[in-house]
């Protein structure tokens, strides 16, 4: 008996056809390798992701509730409500406090943000020795800000004999009382403050213009422009989204400045340099008045909320400017 041999599947032999085209590969295939990339991003960033939540969500959720509540950190606490934020509200300290805070920002903003701006535009125009220049101009992040600090209050020794009334006398100025005057006291601080943290931005500042286009620089050359020139129509038009970033950063920590005002000043003299978050300190470990954490939460909630809607506003009105 003979076997005859089954007829050959169309779909086998058009597979094999010479000049077809070949399937594409199954798709389950595809799914387990994205599958395997996802799993493995995912752990890689998990580390992150716990680390992020516990060292910078967590506090801001546990200061939430803690401004509801009326504790010691000891006995058990006991639930207020927004009495806190009454308590806090009410405080004929806090306007002050509101005022020097908004008048040290204007005045680092005044001064403390183009002088990192010129510093990076000057040393990028030197042809020699220009990283040693930027070291020297990081130099005072280096420093250990407590150690700078305290060397400062040296120099602002307000007697004939201070470091910087001795210099100012070579010129036939001073002497000047710097902390011992309200007047004095917050911008002997912004120029402090200015000297600590310039270097880093101006880093930043040298990093970035490292991708301009030397072409420009050339054709404005040709035409005749002069430094100036060239730095407000070439690089302050290309540094425009650097700009911008660092204008928010330094808003943001001018607003929480605390260490300058609390090691040199403690808010003195006459709370000309008593800023929200020395208030803070001051409700939550000052003499007299501290062991009020719940007060102190509720001062730094509503700063963090204020400076969460400011940011979301200010690159709300920026969006149109970056893309121009």
């Amino acid at each position: 008996m003979s076997v005859l041999p089954a007829e050959p599947n169309r779909d086998s032999v058009s597979a094999v056809r010479p000049g077809a085209r070949a399937s594409p590969p199954p798709r389950r295939r595809r799914f387990v390798g994205r599958g395997r990339g996802t799993i493995a991003t995912f752990a890689l960033t998990l580390p992150l992701l716990l680390t992020f939540t516990v060292f910078s969500w967590w506090p801001l959720v546990r200061s939430a509730v803690l401004s509801l509540q009326r504790t010691n950190l000891v006995d058990p606490a006991e639930w207020i409500g927004l009495q806190n934020f009454r308590t806090v509200l009410d405080d004929p300290l806090l306007p002050t406090a509101i005022r020097n805070t908004v008048w040290f920002v204007v005045l680092a903003l005044v001064f403390g943000y183009p002088i990192p701006l010129f510093l990076a535009v000057l040393m990028s125009e030197l042809r020699r020795h220009r990283g040693l220049y930027a070291a020297l101009a990081y130099l005072p992040v280096v420093v250990p800000p407590v150690a700078a600090i305290l060397l400062w209050r040296v120099f602002y020794d307000a007697g004939p004999n201070g470091t910087f009334n001795t210099i100012l006398s070579w010129f036939g100025l001073g002497p000047y009382p710097w902390f011992q005057d309200p007047s004095w006291a917050m911008p002997s601080i912004v120029l402090l403050a200015t000297w600590s943290s310039a270097g880093a931005t101006v880093i930043i500042y040298l990093a970035a213009l490292t991708g301009v286009n030397p072409e420009l620089y050339e054709a404005a050359e040709v035409d005749g422009a002069s430094l100036l020139r060239k730095v407000w129509h070439v690089t302050l038009p290309q540094l425009r989204g650097v700009l911008f970033v660092t204008l928010i950063l330094q808003l943001i920590g001018t607003f929480q400045i605390f260490t300058e005002p609390f090691l040199l000043t403690q808010g003195g003299p006459a709370d000309s340099t008593m800023t929200i978050m020395l208030l803070v300190y001051r409700y939550a470990f000052g003499a007299g008045g501290g062991g009020n954490y719940g007060a102190a939460a509720a001062l730094s909630l509503m700063l963090a909320v204020f400076l969460a809607l400011f940011t979301a506003a200010y690159f709300r009105a920026t969006r149109a400017w970056n893309r121009t």
